[in-house]
């Protein structure tokens, strides 16, 4: 095998995507001691990646060495690995990333009059010379992965690229709070940080409401220190994007100490939400392995049951100082909120007969010995939906203009089969979670939240093709800083969050300004809906069958969508119902869930041992 070889196998290890060039290099900028830092990317880092530090800078043969494979290590002996406290120490990254890029070093020290510089092409050198350059070091990276096409054909596309970037920057900004960041992309600066304490860091790079509701932690033991902060419970996300887990400043993947952090929270979180939180674990280098993983983000400690439980601990302290306890206010009358817009549909017209039709309550005639808490029902027509939706040839939506208002339904029916009011089939709500209605032949239920999901789905697509959304106008335009990594996203999304109804515009330094919101989301929760709307899609994005629009399709629905536990009153109910039965796919939601299942009176009476 040539050292060619050697070195692209090896490369594979170290340099995965754009991101990993990124993070080799700022190791070893704060490594050589730097208090600012600058990255510098194009086209999210397969054009070009350029880190420039103030750091101390190298002699004319380090910056030769250092393209050679484990020739700056740190390591010279077995035991050298378990006193680590540099962020770099096997002395693999230039020459990995030499071996499947063009290289450009510049490297000057304090006690040197010119700077050095070394160019490597695919690990073979082709200058080195003398040049002006400030103290500290400038590397730059050039067409990336260029001479192994297979690997720059695997990469993921822009937006997930940069976010990847994105995320290894702010890890860095946080774990480093006395060095200075730049950060810029494309010539558009997403990042630009001076030294600060950590409360007023973290203020610029995830917003001034999200570090006003943190909790600072800080507990030192024989076995560790652990300080940082943990978000009040109200601050939780739909996704893990946020959860920071450090071990002497190194960013590290602890599966460990999640969960035992999200043990900590247990009842004080929604079901899907998980807490934000930053936790630097301080601790002698010789009790942790970190030789784990090339990426170096994995370690093992050696008494994780200890590590569990005093992370377990400290959180909970942190979290009974502090009041965490909703308020509620009740109202004259209703305690429970009127559910009076938690979805909208467009007004009714000569389209769209369904919205806002009227309905009758149906009488509930409670058990005498066991009474049941009033419920509200309509009457509303499911075999009539299905029969009309069955006359069309290719299964697809029923045509609005030929399926009346279910009210209408009823009354045609009743006069034309001669029945009576005991004959009309009710609808209930049931736990808030279902809607059910008796049919022909058993009865029919419905998942109030897929249901609506699978309506907000094929509207989103309807808007994505015809460019006309329905967007209704904030009377106060509402302003929403962004983490670095969520403003990267939306900088790529926006001219599809504008074809989903958000009028919004960049507004610089990571903040947006929402003018205007789809008119299916209800007016007072767009910032959680755009925050929500960016988790799920990152979810979605892992699809092997990845589409950016269907994403987003996907993910706008399911967080604008009535969620289980929403009350809704009789219009409400039926005009789901409807809306449902006018789409092209009204059985399963978009991520293939079932919106409606069916249960046959022969069950029913062979459940309850009937046998006519």
């Amino acid at each position: 095998m040539t050292a060619e070889l050697a070195n692209k196998i090896a490369a594979g290890e170290v340099v995965q995507r754009p991101a990993s060039v990124v993070k080799e290099l700022v190791e070893n900028a704060l490594d050589a001691n730097a208090t600012r830092v600058t990255v510098i990317v194009k086209e999210a880092g397969k054009s070009f990646i350029q880190v420039v530090d103030n750091g101390e800078g190298m002699s004319e043969t380090d910056a030769i060495l250092a393209f050679r494979r484990h020739a700056t290590s740190k390591v010279f002996a077995a035991e050298d690995l378990e006193r680590i406290r540099t962020l770099g120490f096997r002395g693999e990254a230039l020459a990995s990333i030499a071996a499947v890029a063009q290289v450009e070093l510049k490297t000057r020290r304090d006690s040197d009059d010119v700077a050095t510089l070394v160019r490597i092409d695919g690990n073979e050198e082709k200058e080195r010379s003398k040049t002006a350059h400030e103290r500290g070091t400038s590397i730059t990276v050039r067409n990336l992965f260029y001479n192994t096409p297979a690997r720059r054909n695997f990469l993921k596309t822009r937006q997930t690229e940069l976010k990847n970037i994105t995320d290894v920057v702010t890890r860095m900004a946080i774990a480093f709070p006395n060095v200075e960041w730049k950060y810029v992309s494309d010539d558009e600066t997403l990042m630009d940080l001076t030294v600060k304490p950590i409360r007023e860091r973290l203020a610029d790079i995830f917003g001034k409401a999200l570090s006003e509701a943190l909790i600072p932690i800080e507990e030192t033991t024989d076995i560790l220190a652990i300080r940082g902060f943990i978000g009040r419970p109200d601050f939780s996300r739909k996704s893990r994007v946020e959860q920071f887990v450090f071990f002497n400043n190194r960013f590290i993947m602890s599966r460990m100490i999640n969960h035992a952090v999200f043990q900590a929270f247990e009842h004080l979180l929604h079901h899907g939400a998980y807490p934000f939180f930053i936790l630097n674990l301080e601790l002698d280098p010789c009790h942790v392995d970190v030789n784990v993983h090339p990426s170096k983000m994995e370690v093992k400690f050696e008494r994780e049951s200890d590590v569990y439980r005093l992370v377990l601990s400290v959180v909970r302290k942190a979290l009974a100082k502090h009041n965490l306890v909703p308020t509620m206010n009740f109202r004259e009358g209703n305690a429970v909120d009127d559910a009076e817009g938690k979805f909208r549909f467009a007004s009714p017209t000569a389209d769209d007969p369904f919205a806002g039709a009227p309905r009758e309550a149906a009488t509930v005639i409670p058990f005498p010995a066991h009474p049941m808490p009033q419920q509200e029902s309509a009457f509303v027509n499911f075999e009539e939906l299905f029969e009309r939706r069955s006359e069309t040839q290719d299964g697809s939506a029923i045509p609005p203009r030929t399926l009346p208002a279910s009210g209408r339904i009823l009354e045609n029916r009743g006069r034309e089969e001669g029945l009576g009011g005991s004959e009309q089939r009710p609808v209930w709500q049931v736990h808030n979670k279902y809607i059910v209605a008796q049919v022909r032949n058993g009865l029919m239920i419905v998942d109030q939240h897929v249901a609506h999901e699978r309506i907000l789905y094929e509207r989103a697509q309807a808007n994505f093709e015809n460019a006309l959304p329905a967007t209704q106008q904030l009377l106060f335009p509402e302003t929403v800083e962004m983490s670095p990594s969520d403003y990267s996203l939306i900088k790529e999304l926006l001219p599809e969050l504008q074809k989903l109804g958000f009028d919004m515009k960049l507004f610089g330094k990571n903040t947006v300004v929402i003018d205007g919101i789809p008119a299916d989301v209800r007016i007072g929760s767009e910032r959680d809906i755009l925050q929500e709307l960016l988790d799920e899609f990152r979810t979605n994005e892992h699809d092997a069958k990845f589409d950016i629009r269907d994403a987003l399709a996907k993910s706008f629905a399911c967080k604008a969508a009535i969620k289980a536990g929403d009350r809704l009153k009789i219009p409400e109910m039926v005009a789901l119902i409807e809306h449902l039965f006018l789409t092209k796919m009204p059985y399963v939601c978009p991520h293939g869930r079932p919106v409606v299942v069916k249960i046959p009176l022969e069950e029913l009476d062979r459940r309850f041992g009937r046998t006519s």
